[in-house]
């Protein structure tokens, strides 16, 4: 059970449901992390500005999809992973790719370096080797794709970190952190 309840059209303020209002119009839903989000309104729009912003980059959806996933799996959160996975089948990520993006990888070579370097920038908060920094650029990342995949990299903390936290109830189909299967 959530430990902050959900903002809804019902509870919501003029400006909580102003901003809940948008994200229906833009996505048909509002996921629960964003209602708990909503709480904030500040807090609302600073995520959503964020998101906006990276959503407009170079890097794919589906190689944005894979960074969440392997950050998702790194940081055990179990909603961020459910929301993920199924975003990234709505994306075009099978489930073995999703699989292998949860275990630090791609079936794309490419995409396979960058989420390796997702990964390792999150198991080493950002400390990462010269080898690991070199293997994403000779993958043919350019330093702008580096900045979109650290940007990513830490947007997707901070939803770890609000997810866990609250424990927001899911609401997308659940993933187990254990097994890619839907429970």
């Amino acid at each position: 059970m959530s430990r902050i309840s959900t903002v809804t059209q019902e509870t919501a303020n003029s400006d909580q449901k102003e901003l809940l209002d948008a994200i229906q119009n833009k996505l048909g839903m509002v996921p629960n992390f964003l209602k708990i989000l909503a709480h904030s309104p500040d807090a609302l729009k600073a995520f959503l500005g964020l998101h906006g912003i990276a959503e407009t980059g170079s890097l794919s959806a589906q190689t944005r999809e894979r960074i969440a996933l392997v950050i998702a799996q790194g940081n055990s959160c179990e909603y961020c992973l459910s929301a993920h996975s199924a975003i990234g089948k709505k994306a075009g990520l099978s489930n073995s790719e999703i699989e292998a993006n949860r275990n630090g990888t791609s079936q794309d070579a490419k995409a396979a370096a960058a989420v390796e370097f997702a990964k390792a920038l999150n198991t080493h908060m950002g400390d990462i080797t010269q080898a690991e920094f070199n293997a994403v650029r000779e993958a043919g990342y350019s330093d702008s794709d580096i900045v979109e995949i650290i940007t990513h990299v830490g947007m997707n903390i901070l939803t770890n970190l609000i997810g866990k936290a609250t424990h927001v109830d899911i609401d997308f189909p659940k993933v187990s952190l254990e097994s890619n299967q839907a429970a």
